[in-house]
Parts: structure tokens; C-alpha cells; sequence
């Protein structure tokens, strides 16, 4: 799981787990919230929020790293597919920590809804 981190590319990977900490943080501290009656209830909304921004990151991410990639596809004489296959793949490593993030984010607000529903 380690080598998908830095294969992905360290700086947005580490980005997109900041989001995911954020992410985490909001949806605790509006679960307290609704707990204890309080205005928590009111950042539900922004976990929603956090999940898109995570989404929006990972494909910045896989459209700098193909920009990146075809590059050195462009300065290389022979590329085999192989080769091109893999830096397709490479790319698509932040895209897909986004995504995650993104379904995380949807559970989590959803689940907070239904909550804040039943009270």
C-alpha cells in the first residue's frame, strides 16, 4: 500500500491525505455535534464538501501526471506499450485515493443525514 503512496507521487498523495484527516475530523465533530443537540449538525454539509474537494485533487493530480507523462513520451524516441501502460497507471493512482475519498465522504454525510433525520 506504502509503494501506491509514492508511486502516486508524494505531494499529492500527502494533499489528499490531509484532505482525508480533514475529512475524518469534520464528520467526528458533526457526529458530537448532533449528539449533543448542538449547531453540529450544520457541518454535515461540509463533509460533503471535503469529499469533493478530495475528488477534485486526485484528477489535478492524474492530469499533471499525464501531462508529465506524455512529456517524456514526446522526448523519447521508442516507447513500448508497456512502458506507456505503465505511466497510464501511475496517473491514475491520485484519481483513485480521490474517488475513495469522495465515497468515504458520501457515506459518512449520509450516514450523518439519517441520524440527524431519526432526532
Amino acid at each position: 500500500m506504502l509503494d501506491l503512496f509514492y508511486e502516486g507521487g508524494p505531494l499529492f498523495m500527502g494533499i489528499l491525505t490531509i484532505i482525508l484527516i480533514a475529512l475524518i475530523a469534520t464528520a467526528v465533530y458533526s457526529f458530537i455535534g448532533t449528539k449533543k443537540g448542538s449547531s453540529g449538525a450544520k457541518s454535515i454539509s461540509l463533509v460533503k464538501e471535503i469529499g469533493i474537494f478530495g475528488l477534485v485533487v486526485g484528477i489535478l493530480g492524474q492530469l499533471i501526471g499525464l501531462v508529465q507523462a506524455f512529456d517524456a513520451i514526446e522526448r523519447a524516441v521508442d516507447v513500448s506499450p508497456a512502458l506507456l501502460a505503465h505511466g497510464l497507471k501511475i496517473s491514475m493512482i491520485t484519481t483513485l485515493y480521490g474517488m475513495i475519498i469522495f465515497l468515504i465522504a458520501w457515506l459518512l454525510y449520509i450516514g450523518l443525514k439519517v441520524k440527524i433525520d431519526r432526532e
